[in-house]
């Protein structure tokens, strides 16, 4: 028998939660630890669509990236979101495992799936956040393409690579070569970027100041959204539990998609 623990001690040898930043709140966050696993759903966020879908499959666990806990909590009721959600997942016995910036910054995470997506090669760490085992982890990659691209051709090549209904960027005129990248989050670390001696920077989301500082250190700028430069851990994860538990059904969320959507002068887009 599979249980809910054995899935997050599994999970925890590919990204243990000792890297997780200070904020963070990550582990088995809802549920029974001896609870058996016949299958699992693995998504992005538990949503209210994402937790129908997981009773409606029968699984008994979800594995998400952010957490569905996040800040302490001093109630669980049904008058706000999270309580809603928490008190439907034990409602229906589904567990839930999250796994945050310990995901992103773990060997084989959501930066170096990422990374691998934009065909970045040679890569090394852009943000050390420390060393475990002797081992230095950390948020964000730096990398090379194999040949120099304008960014006519590289922006098309990044909306493809994760998938986003549309890309914001700033074009500082110069060619794609050295690349930073990074999963979510990220617009404070443009100088960083500029310094490792990037040309370019792509991030899942960046607000305005981080275009301002882009066009005045002169280095291209690429915000492909928060959802995709994320999800495109989903495949990953749910083959590395797959391959450890053959006996458990492993599904990725059919329903959980980019949340925004873009407006352009022609009409809707995505």
């Amino acid at each position: 028998m599979t249980t809910v623990t054995d899935i997050f001690t599994h999970l925890n040898t590919i990204a243990p939660v000792a890297m997780k930043m200070d904020f963070d709140n990550v582990g088995h966050l809802v549920g029974r630890g001896d609870a058996e696993v016949r299958r699992v759903l693995v998504a992005l966020d538990i949503t209210d669509a994402v937790i129908d879908e997981a009773i409606e499959l029968g699984a008994q666990l979800i594995v998400s990236h952010h957490p569905i806990i996040l800040n302490p909590l001093r109630q669980v009721t049904d008058a706000d979101l999270t309580g809603r959600q928490i008190l439907k997942l034990v409602r229906h016995d589904i567990a839930a495992i999250c796994m945050h910036t310990n995901l992103d910054a773990a060997e084989g995470g959501i930066n170096d799936v990422l990374a691998e997506r934009l065909g970045l090669c040679d890569t090394e760490i852009l943000w050390q956040l420390g060393e475990l085992d002797g081992v230095p982890y950390g948020l964000g990659r730096i990398g090379t393409l194999s040949a120099p691209a304008d960014m006519a051709v590289f922006l098309p090549r990044v909306q493809a690579a994760v998938g986003s209904a549309g890309l914001r960027y700033h074009d500082a005129g110069r060619p794609v070569y050295k690349v930073a990248s990074m999963g979510g989050s990220g617009g404070d670390l443009v100088s960083a970027a500029m310094a490792a001696g990037c040309d370019t920077y792509v991030i899942g989301e960046a607000k305005y100041h981080a275009f301002l500082e882009a066009r005045e250190l002169g280095i291209n700028l690429i915000e492909a959204d928060h959802y995709c430069t994320e999800d495109v851990i989903s495949v990953p994860l749910r083959d590395t539990i797959r391959a450890a538990f053959p006996e458990v059904a492993v599904t990725v969320s059919a329903r959980h998609d980019q949340v925004v959507r873009f407006y352009e002068a022609g009409g809707v887009n995505g």
